[in-house]
């Protein structure tokens, strides 16, 4: 991956700044990470946007079935996707000009993030949104 994708100015930038994330894979189940980040991210008075075309509703919010559905504009795309389905989601967030995709921990694809920045969207890889905003916002 390329070095410019954990850019430390552009992590703190991201965090300080997001007041919408739209998250992309996330569950229901209170014991996985993307639930567990998205509803850490609400509790911050982020606005979220919750992605899944499997469900309806997550700790009271909307879930939406995809990118284009989200009625706001998106400062981070939050993915909670394997790195072989990532391809989409990229191009959904460029599609609906967000600001930024990040790919969570573990998750990877060279291609599609070479694509999205070449779009114009800022790109952060394998790192955790609710680490980076709880070290940036204490």
């Amino acid at each position: 991956m390329h070095p410019q994708w954990q850019d430390p100015e552009v992590i703190a930038r991201l965090v300080r700044t997001a007041r919408t994330v739209a998250v992309v894979g996330v569950s229901a189940r209170p014991d996985r990470p993307s639930h567990q980040i998205a509803h850490y991210l609400h509790r911050q008075g982020i606005r979220v946007f919750p992605v899944n075309p499997a469900l309806q509703e997550v700790f009271g919010l909307q879930v939406y079935p995809d990118l284009a559905a989200v009625p706001e504009h998106i400062d981070i795309v939050d993915v909670f996707r394997r790195s072989e389905v990532v391809a989409p989601v990229a191009e959904q967030a460029i599609a609906v000009q967000a600001g930024a995709l990040w790919l969570q921990l573990g998750i990877e694809d060279e291609a599609s993030c070479a694509k999205a920045a070449a779009a114009g969207l800022d790109v952060v890889v394998n790192r955790c949104l609710m680490v980076d905003h709880r070290d940036r916002t204490g």
